[in-house]
């Protein structure tokens, strides 16, 4: 029994060994192949020469428009409305009446407060005339003279009560849907309605920390809006002096004309805002480039080869990117092919 398991196991090697010598001289077959046509294994691929052209580098943000001045209208005391001067949705000019409060119970008081001043009036003469024939103390004369200043302060502040019974627009603009009707009794708490000015719009953006020594008072931006094919354009006049911490960006305000009432505030824009002008930036298409771990790299023709490049990008734009670190004009960029390409693999290059 022993006999037979001995040649089984002799015939099992045999076999494996014929197997094992046969794919050695296969694979050594393959490798004498395949080193006598060192050409046939380049890859050939599209190049693109570098060279140095004007780059307007600029970010593209997100803002809003804001109205250039806006208030909620409210009363100062509290009455019945008497009149209401404007229609919705109408203009107003700076100082026009816009409501009035009834105001009888004032006036009512006004006249009191006058008649009484008047009766003051001829006590604190009378005083003075007995005190000058020493008739009277000082005392006495001081209380009525006293008195007398009483009634004419009251009479200045029922005046200026008066004076609060009528709402003027404390600016010139467009008025906005009434909250409030005739014979509505108001009082400070209630919002009578907004009154808006935009014959100029105020564009709010914000900006990323890193780009904040970009921005200027007096620097021009560009926007555009939904549904408006135009482009418009906004001055900086307002920087916020700290950056958000929540959200590490920096707040910006600019004015722009709205004489014809195109720019609608609240709705958004999509702003421009330009950073610098290089006359020889270095240009490379966006498929040239490669995402890695620690940045992007990308590949250059180097003696036939392939030669692997890390690079610092910049701006770009919908085709190509800034390139700020690692190539210089003249190099030889490889666009197409490039994410089966190994550093120093051969190359043909076909110029585009």
């Amino acid at each position: 029994m022993s006999k037979k398991v001995s040649i089984v196991l002799i015939a099992v090697l045999v076999i494996i060994g014929s197997l094992v010598a046969y794919r050695i001289m296969v694979n050594n077959k393959k490798a004498n192949s395949g080193g006598g046509g060192g050409r046939s294994s380049e890859s050939k691929v599209y190049g693109f020469v570098v060279q140095g052209k004007p780059f307007s580098d600029f970010l593209s943000l997100t803002g809003s428009i804001e109205p250039n001045e806006i208030v909620s209208l409210r009363s100062e005391i509290s009455g019945i409305v008497e009149e209401l001067n404007f229609s919705e949705g109408g203009k107003v000019g700076e100082g026009q009446v816009l409501i009035r409060i009834n105001d009888g119970e004032l006036r009512a008081q006004l006249a009191q407060a006058k008649t009484q001043n008047m009766l003051s009036a001829e006590n604190e003469r009378r005083a003075k005339l007995l005190l000058e024939k020493e008739a009277i103390s000082q005392e006495e004369y001081d209380i009525a003279s006293a008195e007398f200043r009483t009634a004419q302060s009251q009479i200045q502040l029922i005046e200026a009560q008066l004076r609060r019974t009528a709402i003027r627009a404390p600016f010139s603009g467009t008025i906005g849907l009434r909250n409030i009707s005739k014979g509505s009794y108001i009082t400070p708490t209630t919002d009578i309605a907004q009154l808006v000015n935009i014959s100029k719009v105020k564009l709010q953006f914000s900006i990323p920390e890193k780009y904040a020594s970009k921005v200027k008072i007096g620097s021009n931006v560009r926007f555009t809006v939904q549904e408006i094919a135009k482009e418009f354009s906004a001055r900086v006049y307002a920087i916020e002096p700290i950056v958000e911490s929540a959200t590490r960006t920096l707040r910006v305000r600019a004015l722009a004309d709205n004489g014809d009432s195109q720019l609608i505030p609240g709705t958004f824009a999509n702003v421009v805002f330009p950073l610098e002008t290089i006359e020889t930036g270095l240009l490379v298409p966006t498929e040239a480039l490669i995402p890695i771990q620690n940045g992007k790299k990308l590949f250059v023709q180097k003696a036939g080869k392939a030669s692997e490049v890390l690079v610092e990008t910049g701006g770009r734009t919908d085709a190509e990117v800034l390139i700020l670190k690692g190539i210089r004009a003249g190099d030889t960029v490889l666009t197409s092919g490039v994410m089966s390409l190994r550093d120093g693999s051969p190359v043909t290059v076909t110029l585009r």
